[in-house]
């Protein structure tokens, strides 16, 4: 038994009895929308309290460490994301080796006991626990016997649309395809960090810009110029970001890069969340700085263009 998890599970006494699902839940796409909206449905109708247990890190980062995992949510955005959609409460879970390990009746114990949990909401083909284990049809049998019970989601939400997963989304993301990315979503897609230095080259070419700093576990779009909504606090300003390696300057490291438009504040070290509308063009060598500028102020052009339209 995981004494750890079961720790973290008692952070978040439920207060009342629970209906719940599990998951990742990276990018909180549409798919994983339409099954929180069910077990929020299936509370209100059996009067229990409607949650989520969100796994992290992603299993794949544990049981299979060589693979690289990209992010489409930080573990703070999976969560607020979740809330939103009217959870009473979520539950992040660490997801370790020791969980791994436990069966499928001893995870479900480990929710029965700490969360109350009364239903067990699963996806169709859903299936988790050690060697995944834990199929609908096992877990009701086990819930038969520590007082639970299991549905399955009954619905897709259409059959003719392209399966919706956090990998399609990712490799939308990465071919610099944003109407996919945002038709998948539900929301057009977004990076936050805090604003760092940088080298002050946008100062020299007369564009200064916000240096986001995102964590290197995080999906990035194809390289090149997008024309973006920025983000501080709840006020919106239209702005244009590269994000790339600037081979102009013979970079190496990544940068996510933010030209706020009409904008001349000191925000360094605030946070700052901008979402992509659409990429410009991709990133690009130039022989010069005047050709650099040249092409930064069609740029800007451009996204201004499109955000007001």
């Amino acid at each position: 038994m995981s004494e750890f998890a079961r720790e973290e599970l008692q952070r978040f006494p439920p207060g009342r009895p629970t209906a719940l699902t599990i998951g990742n839940f990276d990018g909180v796409h549409r798919g994983h929308q339409h099954l929180v909206r069910f077990v929020i449905e299936r509370a209100h109708a059996l009067g229990l309290a409607a949650a989520a247990v969100t796994l992290y890190p992603d299993p794949v980062r544990v049981l299979r460490p060589q693979e690289p995992m990209q992010y489409l949510t930080s573990l703070e955005e999976r969560v607020e994301l979740l809330r939103s959609l009217g959870l009473d409460f979520v539950v992040p879970l660490s997801f370790t080796s020791e969980l791994a390990d436990l069966s499928p009746r001893a995870f479900v114990s480990l929710l029965r006991q700490e969360l109350d949990m009364r239903l067990l909401v699963m996806g169709p083909d859903n299936a988790f626990g050690r060697n995944r284990e834990a199929t609908p049809e096992g877990v009701a049998a086990i819930g038969r016997t520590l007082g639970f019970e299991v549905e399955v989601l009954p619905r897709a939400l259409s059959e003719s649309e392209t399966p919706l997963s956090a990998t399609a989304i990712r490799k939308a993301l990465a071919e610099g395809d944003l109407d996919t990315v945002e038709k998948q979503l539900g929301r057009r897609y977004s990076l936050r960090g805090p604003v760092i230095h940088g080298d002050e080259r946008g100062h020299l070419l007369g564009f200064p810009t916000a240096n986001i700093s995102v964590t290197a576990d995080r999906a990035l779009p194809a390289f090149g110029v997008y024309a973006t909504w920025a983000y501080l606090g709840e006020t919106r300003y239209a702005s244009a970001t590269n994000i790339g390696r600037r081979p102009t300057f013979g970079g190496e490291r990544v940068n996510v890069e933010t030209y706020i438009f009409d904008f001349d504040q000191d925000i360094y070290d605030q946070q700052l969340r901008i979402e992509l509308v659409s990429r410009l063009r991709p990133e690009q060598k130039f022989e010069g700085i005047e050709a650099i500028k040249a092409q930064i102020e069609r740029d800007v052009v451009q996204a201004r263009a499109l955000l007001t339209n």
